[in-house]
């Protein structure tokens, strides 16, 4: 008799827990903040006239915060929707 997968791998497994969704919102958020940061902070920082050392510090800063909002908001949704 075939054993039956779900959508978390072997039947019978636990389902992963709140705080590991939470946790996991805040993963996928920090990624896709870190994406928009960089577009962004690129453009803005090369309209400015950043070069060199000042540009890769400012996209930096710009993708570590875009980054920290964006993930921080995903946990908090992941923690309401369990």
């Amino acid at each position: 008799m075939p054993v039956a997968v779900g959508p978390y791998g072997q039947a019978g497994q636990a389902q992963p827990g709140c705080f590991d969704r939470v946790k996991m919102g805040f993963m996928m958020g920090f990624a896709v903040g870190m994406a928009a940061g960089a577009m962004f902070g690129t453009f803005s920082c090369l309209r400015i006239g950043m070069r060199g050392r000042e540009l890769m510090g400012g996209v930096g800063k710009t993708m570590m915060q875009s980054g920290g909002t964006f993930g921080t908001f995903m946990s908090i949704g992941m923690g309401i929707r369990c």
